[in-house]
């Protein structure tokens, strides 16, 4: 009864920091779940998945609703991910739990450092610019165009491809990178898709918060259907309801008030905690495997 209690303040705050980030967010959900609410490193994972999985995507169809949500890049990319979720999954279910919980605490110093990077972006108030992904980059020109251009269309044809070969490589390993992450650790990896999705896309941060959260939702299905056809894991249910439940309340309340608070103080302040917490979690760790 007390892990029930327990599980509603720890899901809202799981899906507030979901909603209001886009990216970073759900990794508060494994520690929270081990240390408050006494589930294992394992169990913790994958409950993850499917807490995180379900409101990134009530938190993407919010954005969506404005408009921040591009279906189609979001789908691909995160499709391109799936062999590495399938493969991350395999493996973290095998790791032993204070290794995994270790590893993961390397994880979010790494979030941390990426959000606090996108923090100096955002107060220097970086607008979205063309990218090498960028269909004015990669598509072919107009008819007219090509009927009026008579030299260098050779040369033009070669940049392009190159272009697009590029966005491929990009797209495909950040796509690996995230799927990965999202199998071994249970998070979404949207704090890697959001610079990804601005950097390559060229996507303003709200449409690549939007988008990142679409990302999340897909890669979070395939790692989860893999854990649960293992079978090694099983699953509370009545914790999983509450703790869903309330991290879906969360992330729509966080997306609603986000607008608010400074984004670059939010992030600073949610970096800080995540690397308060990821010494707490090293040093459980490492006392448990000594």
């Amino acid at each position: 009864m007390d892990a029930l209690i327990l599980a509603l303040p720890a899901g809202l705050a799981v899906g507030a920091s979901l909603g209001a980030l886009g990216a970073g967010g759900s990794i508060l959900t494994v520690p929270l779940l081990v240390y408050l609410l006494g589930r294992s490193a394992h169990q913790a994972t994958t409950i993850s998945l499917i807490v995180v999985g379900t409101a990134a995507l009530v938190g993407a169809l919010v954005h969506a609703r404005a408009g921040r949500v591009r279906f189609g890049p979001g789908l691909a990319f995160g499709l391109l991910g799936a062999a590495g979720s399938v493969l991350g999954s395999k493996a973290g279910i095998g790791v032993d739990p204070n290794l995994l919980l270790l590893a993961f605490a390397g994880l979010m110093v790494a979030a941390a450092a990426a959000m606090l990077s996108r923090s100096r972006r955002a107060a220097r108030r970086v607008s979205a610019r063309p990218s090498v992904c960028d269909p004015a980059v990669t598509s072919p020109p107009p008819p007219t165009v090509i009927g009026q251009v008579k030299s260098g269309g050779v040369a033009a044809r070669r940049s392009r491809s190159g272009a697009s070969a590029a966005c491929a490589i990009k797209v495909t390993a950040a796509a690996t990178v995230v799927g990965l992450l999202t199998g071994f650790f249970g998070v979404g990896g949207g704090f890697v898709v959001v610079p990804v999705l601005v950097l390559v896309f060229g996507y303003e941060t709200a449409t690549a918060i939007g988008t990142s959260l679409l990302v999340i939702a897909v890669n979070s299905a395939v790692a989860l259907a893999v854990r649960l056809g293992d079978g090694r894991v099983g699953l509370d249910a009545p914790l999983l309801a509450a703790f869903l439940a309330a991290a879906i309340t969360g992330t729509v309340l966080g997306r609603r008030y986000a607008a608010r608070l400074d984004p670059r103080l939010l992030g600073i302040a949610f970096s800080a905690l995540l690397i308060a917490l990821a010494f707490y979690i090293s040093a459980r760790s490492i006392i448990a495997l000594a």
